[in-house]
């Protein structure tokens, strides 16, 4: 079996790294930018960091923000249709996963325009050309859609999130600047589940242990805006996405986005509340792994543990971890009762399912919700 690694072709790190970005767009030959960012980055002159690059270079370009916190099938259409009356020949994505999810599926569809039904690209679409050039800046230190092959769109119609999976849509730079972002549970999610996947292996699970060392030491010095803190964590969410890209996650993703799309849960937030209670169902599924998971976020005296005490002490981490940032334990607030068999039954088909390293079914799934209602 061989094993695959896909990885942006140029990525920028460090404080003032979005300078690069006119830059490169000079040295691609590239005339006008379609730039995607959400209406709250806009409102609060986040967007304005690259913008005004780009006029301060002369470069060209054109504001979308019918952008969604979790993007749809219609936003994805009207920025196709935008880019097509744009005149623009790339994309700038500036945002979390769902500004990069919208300019991915965008790029997607003008490169391979007989996949314009959206819901055509759902799992690993067979599509024949790279999407349109994206530069993604990534605002938020979770989602690692700038070095990931996957992007998520929710079916408002039939209430569902869809997970696409597809090399040709990979950012050819990403520019992961520290004061762009702000932080995010979901980098740790995503470290984890990458770590315990079925396809986890010997490269990615490099990346991911060293993920969650970075994002346990940086967290609380990110919620707290030290410099330090919004690093470690701008580099952690990154190389957490440079190994679950290329070896998927697991249930923890597939509730996730249920929530998501039922109830518009912020993606990060439901990942966070439910990442510790997957973690004690999956448990007897994952070896030694806990014990690596537990160091790597610090706990001390591992090598001496039982494998009782090391799967406890990475929880327990996690949760402490979890609670110190304001993250809620449960899903009281969220999900309702009549709703549980839809989530389940969305849960369980999910993309991200089986890649889950215990076996589950629709049933397992319902019970998981329950216990955190």
């Amino acid at each position: 079996m061989a094993n695959r690694i896909n990885l942006n072709a140029t990525s920028y790190h460090g404080a003032g790294a979005i300078a690069e970005i006119a830059n490169e767009a000079k040295a691609h030959g590239f005339k006008k930018a379609f730039v995607c960012s959400d209406p709250d980055l806009i409102k609060f002159n986040v967007t304005s960091k690259v913008t005004d690059i780009l006029t301060a270079n002369g470069l060209d370009y054109e504001l979308y923000s019918d952008i969604k916190p979790n993007p749809t099938i219609e936003n994805v259409k009207h920025g196709v249709e935008a880019f097509k009356a744009s005149g623009a020949d790339y994309l700038i994505a500036i945002g979390g996963g769902s500004s990069m999810d919208t300019s991915k599926a965008i790029g997607i569809i003008i490169a391979n325009p007989e996949f314009e039904d959206v819901r055509s690209l759902e799992g690993t679409a067979p599509t024949k050309n790279p999407c349109v050039p994206i530069i993604a800046v990534p605002t938020t230190a979770g989602t690692a859609a700038e070095v990931t092959i996957n992007y998520v769109i929710t079916d408002v119609e039939r209430k569902r999130k869809f997970v696409c999976v597809d090399p040709h849509d990979m950012p050819i730079i990403a520019v992961v600047d520290p004061d762009m972002m702000s932080t995010g549970m979901d980098a740790l999610t995503h470290a984890i589940e990458g770590y315990t996947t079925k396809a986890a292996w010997e490269m990615t699970d490099m990346f991911h242990l060293k993920a969650i060392e970075l994002i346990s030491k940086s967290l609380r010095g990110a919620v707290a805006n030290t410099k330090e803190g919004r690093e470690g964590m701008a580099l952690g969410q990154y190389i957490a996405g440079m190994g679950f890209s290329n070896v998927g996650l697991g249930i923890v993703h597939s509730m996730a986005h249920s929530l998501g799309a039922v109830y518009d849960t912020p993606h990060g937030v439901a990942n966070a509340i439910l990442l510790p209670t997957i973690m004690e169902y999956n448990a007897p599924c994952t070896g030694d792994k806990y014990k690596y998971i537990a160091k790597a976020m610090g706990v001390e005296g591992t090598d001496s543990m039982t494998q009782e005490e090391y799967r406890k002490a990475a929880v327990d981490a996690v949760k402490k971890l979890s609670a110190d940032v304001g993250i809620p334990a449960d899903l009281k607030a969220i999900v309702k009762e009549e709703d549980l068999d839809f989530l389940s039954e969305s849960a369980f088909a999910d993309a991200c399912c089986p890649g889950n390293p215990r076996d589950t079914s629709v049933e397992e799934i319902k019970e998981l919700y329950k216990s955190l209602m």
